[in-house]
């Protein structure tokens, strides 16, 4: 099940205490249920493919295209609908649902989210620059950028120049985050660290990609506690 997605919300962060009394800071997500809408074959479009749904969405808010389209699919309206590419479509079928179960045997996940947005900024905040001189004769401009640009030739800025603007707000991706524990029964699910994003923002949740060789936590713990019960052996 590492090929599908599930999307949860961000409730916030909090911290997980292990029997060994270490602390480790957690952000707890709460999970939805993803729904198979379509299972796409090579003979339709030529790649194998699972169309999920997630999310909650009044009738009223669809246009008329999808309201057909969940009709004939005969399924409930889903907010968001997402492709995945698969390489098996045997295990999906039309109205199944996926929970936080499909993460059973996985211990590392990507997340991708959007950063908080922090509106119009400078270049000091925007991008660590140090600003112009406090004194000296630099007046009003003590936060600024400085110049932009060359001479006659080339006579323009490039693009990608290090200047205030739009800063946050961009789609970030985080990989190879440990998951911490999973509660089924409440749909929640804890990772280890922070992730980018305000509270209730949605974060897209996925196997990750890379193959992991390091240990968790709980490993660590038992890797440490078999190593105070063997005897060391006396030097010779």
């Amino acid at each position: 099940m590492r090929d599908i997605a599930l999307i949860g919300k961000k409730i916030g962060m909090t911290r997980e205490f292990y029997k060994t009394g270490q602390s480790v800071p957690v952000t707890v997500l709460k999970m939805e249920k993803a729904r198979v809408i379509q299972v796409i074959d090579t003979e339709k479009r030529g790649y194998k493919a699972v169309q999920l749904g997630y999310g909650k969405i009044k009738n009223s808010k669809l246009t008329k295209s999808m309201k057909g389209y969940f009709a004939k699919k005969n399924t409930e309206a889903k907010k968001k609908l997402k492709e995945f590419r698969v390489e098996n479509i045997e295990n999906f079928k039309e109205g199944n649902e996926f929970g936080l179960e499909i993460f059973k045997d996985i211990k590392f996940v990507d997340t991708k989210s959007k950063t908080i947005g922090k509106g119009f900024a400078g270049a000091m905040k925007r991008h660590n620059f140090g600003g112009l001189r406090a004194t000296h004769g630099v007046s009003i401009s003590h936060r600024s950028h400085g110049s932009t640009g060359q001479r006659q030739d080339p006579g323009k800025v490039f693009k990608g120049k290090k200047m205030a603007g739009h800063m946050g707000d961009k789609l970030r991706t985080m990989q190879n985050i440990e998951i911490i524990k999973t509660d089924l029964e409440n749909e929640l699910l804890y990772l280890k660290g922070s992730i980018p994003g305000s509270k209730n923002s949605e974060v897209i949740v996925k196997g990750s990609v890379k193959n992991i060789n390091k240990l968790t936590i709980d490993e660590k713990i038992k890797v440490a506690e078999q190593a105070k019960k063997t005897p060391d052996k006396k030097k010779k």
